[in-house]
């Protein structure tokens, strides 16, 4: 899709006439509007995501089938629903690291012996994150701590527990992370003040809230759902329709926007919400033009709707 602000996305755009293929193969009882969230899964979502294709010449875009083939099987089972909530991703979207990782790692285990490399504490910090996690379902249980001294000391080969709390410390607090988006105030500011409801939905451990609280942009959401406190975890719907029941409102009138396909896109579709992905479909939080492309090429009027 275009790239456009999330203020620019969230306007109404108009009915596309027919129905599409992804609707037909995957909800048959759309036509009687029957059995609405029952078909549509992750296997969709893929099929939709094969349905990009990358437009010729290499320039890094992407055309308009499976875009157009969503929003029509949206359309199909909920009409032209007005968007009412806005869900938001923290890492990786609302907020990002100041400084690298592997940096980070490496500067404060000089004192503790560790010796690796940035590149060979980034390597196994990839490798560690991707293993089963045995001890539980979830990897962030309370304040997440088991599974972060299984992360740190994968990553740096040191298990001193004065190293792991020191670099536990720093990430509970604003120095390690600043927002993606400067300003993302501003906008959220306006989207409350138009009546649209805001939550955070993350994957994260039990100091995401005073995280929020010393950035400054906690009283930016009406709720937080994070999975250390939900016990779900992204792509799992759960997390989604809790934060759609703690803000009073249906999945299929929430957007969420993040910037992982199989967490972000995937979860929040298979709970029946719409979604964006971060850096392809949202670019930034800011408000933009008043016009944008829509998904057949052409040019739309957008007219914001609480």
């Amino acid at each position: 899709m275009a790239a456009v602000g999330l203020w620019a996305r969230l306007r109404a755009r108009p009915v596309l006439s027919s129905y599409s293929p992804l609707c037909r193969k995957y909800a048959p009882s759309c036509y009687k509007n029957e059995q609405r969230h029952q078909e549509y899964s992750t296997e969709a979502a893929v099929a939709e995501v094969e349905g990009l294709r990358p437009l010729p010449g290499g320039g890094g875009g992407w055309d308009f089938v499976g875009a157009k083939e969503y929003l029509e099987y949206r359309r199909a089972l909920y009409g032209e629903i007005t968007h009412k909530a806005v869900l938001v991703d923290a890492v990786g979207t609302l907020v990002v690291p100041s400084q690298p990782m592997a940096q980070i790692y490496r500067n404060i285990g000089e004192k503790y012996g560790v010796q690796y490399s940035e590149d060979e504490i980034l390597s196994r910090y990839r490798w560690a994150y991707e293993q089963p996690w045995g001890r539980s379902r979830l990897r962030y249980v309370a304040d997440g701590r088991p599974f972060w001294q299984f992360i740190v000391s994968s990553s740096t080969g040191c298990s001193d527990l004065q190293y792991f709390e020191e670099l536990y410390q720093y990430y509970s607090t604003e120095k390690a992370w600043h927002l993606c988006d400067p300003d993302a105030e501003k906008v959220f500011q306006a989207l409350r003040k138009a009546g649209v409801k805001t939550a955070i939905v993350s994957n994260f451990d039990t100091r995401l809230r005073p995280l929020l609280q010393a950035l400054k942009c906690d009283h930016w959401f009406d709720a937080v759902a994070v999975s250390a406190e939900v016990a779900a975890e992204k792509p799992n719907p759960t997390i989604f329709l809790k934060a759609c029941e703690l803000l009073g409102v249906k999945p299929e009138e929430a957007v969420h926007v993040g910037d992982d396909r199989r967490n972000d896109i995937w979860g929040a579709r298979d709970a029946g919400c719409d979604a964006w992905l971060w850096g392809n479909d949202v670019h930034s939080f800011k408000e933009k033009a008043t016009t944008d492309l829509d998904c057949d090429g052409s040019k739309s009027p957008y007219k914001f709707l609480p």
